[in-house]
């Protein structure tokens, strides 16, 4: 595998953590904007798609390979509380 392949292989394995990252810390800055007011959009993010990648890899470990419905699950689950802990308990 070249360079350039291994960058896409990881990109498109970090994709979902990024994308449900960013799309959840925009809904949770639009639905409860006075109370997260005081929390930034990119601190928000980076909490987020950093859950989202532990529960990647942590599905990858626990289950010995990529796309089972359980490792999204995971994602959902680890984005939302990432996002709850950054935004409610600061």
């Amino acid at each position: 595998m070249g360079l350039l392949n291994a960058f896409w292989h990881l990109a498109n394995f970090f994709g979902p953590a990024i994308g449900v990252g960013l799309i959840a810390a925009g809904l949770c800055k639009l639905v409860w904007w006075k109370s997260m007011r005081s929390v930034g959009f990119m601190s928000l993010a980076a909490w987020a798609m950093a859950a989202g990648a532990v529960a990647l890899i942590g599905g990858i470990v626990l289950f010995e390979r990529d796309g089972k419905m359980a490792t999204y699950f995971l994602l959902t689950a680890m984005t939302a509380l990432a996002l709850w802990w950054r935004g409610h308990l600061k």
